[in-house]
């Protein structure tokens, strides 16, 4: 199995909510997050169990669970009254972002796809649990449309926008590149770049000075994939769009950077490899195995927050298992 294989989440859907909007289901969610084990650092190592699900993949699903509560992560107001929209933020790297933003004081929309909604529900309760609103909008974001409904949507809950988190994705693995459609080019590429863009330009409507826009790239985007072509295109179009639209905000004093993660255990994989590719997800990276999605979570944190990085913007920032990228 690539390494290559990374975390965000799938592409987007349609019915929007409200954090005031609260069901029988998200009360037994509320319960189950309560419930999970908080203590304990241990991370599942290679082999993993066979396994895989149809797209876009539910993280409740996933064996072991992909972990994301962080729980010797002391949040410290790095984020007190911010808002944030962390598209993909139903699983996998979004949620756990999510949930360590809420921590750190932000109050947090989630934008995910319509089929997840029960993986969404589970990320709101993890959000409230830390005393924050939450916000779910799903939604496509492939539909420039939508994107900007869905930000006039969160500028009208909570008053303004100061983070944006772009890491909705699309993913197929093709071992040839005759077997690459150009419906799939065009699906990954409208997902993955046209996506952000879109959201990028939604979201700076709003934006002041201070605000930080951060996006997920990938490994793949750094080195390339023999079987994701199309995918680590998409990557590395999106570390040019973080260095470049960087440039061009920095007289708004706006700064925009980027995550570039290894292997990391979410349902993007579980749902693009074979079962038996599952298994060896993240051997081939010097730790040993797939990144749980709370290592990359305080990157995110890091990048978003002023008191962290202020001085930093056009970085991509490689989180690799302890492997190195030359440069």
């Amino acid at each position: 199995m690539k390494r290559s294989k990374t975390s965000a989440a799938k592409k987007l859907s349609s019915k929007e909510d409200s954090p005031k909007t609260h069901s029988k289901q998200s009360s037994t969610v509320s319960k189950r997050v309560l419930e999970m084990p908080r203590s304990g650092n241990r991370k599942p190592k290679a082999p993993m169990p066979a396994q895989h699900q149809e797209k876009p993949g539910i993280e409740s699903e996933i064996r072991p669970r992909p972990k994301y509560l962080a729980p010797t992560y002391k949040g410290s107001e790095k984020l007190k009254d911010k808002v944030a929209i962390v598209t993909g933020g139903d699983s996998g790297i979004g949620r756990a972002t999510a949930v360590l933003f809420a921590r750190e004081g932000a109050d947090v929309t989630i934008v995910y796809l319509k089929q997840e909604q029960s993986d969404a529900e589970e990320t709101r309760a993890a959000i409230e649990a830390e005393g924050r609103r939450a916000l779910l909008i799903p939604g496509d974001v492939t539909d420039s449309a939508f994107c900007k409904r869905a930000v006039e949507k969160v500028v009208k809950e909570f008053g303004k926008l100061d983070v944006l988190v772009n890491n909705a994705a699309f993913q197929q693995s093709q071992e040839d590149i005759a077997d690459l459609s150009e419906e799939q080019f065009d699906k990954t590429f409208k997902t993955n770049i046209y996506g952000y863009f879109y959201m990028a330009k939604a979201a700076l409507a709003h934006m002041k000075k201070g605000a930080a826009i951060v996006n997920t790239g990938s490994i793949t985007g750094l080195e390339g994939e023999k079987e994701l072509l199309d995918y680590s295109s998409t990557k590395g179009a999106i570390h040019a769009f973080t260095k470049s639209l960087a440039k061009n905000l920095v007289e708004k004093g706006i700064r925009v950077n980027c995550v570039a993660p290894g292997p990391v255990w979410t349902p993007l994989n579980v749902a693009d490899g074979t079962a038996e590719d599952v298994k060896e997800f993240g051997s081939e990276v010097a730790a040993k195995r797939p990144a749980q999605p709370e290592e990359l979570a305080p990157a995110f944190v890091f990048l978003a927050s002023e008191i962290c990085s202020s001085y930093i913007s056009g970085e991509v920032l490689p989180v690799l298992g302890w492997e190195q990228v030359a440069g």
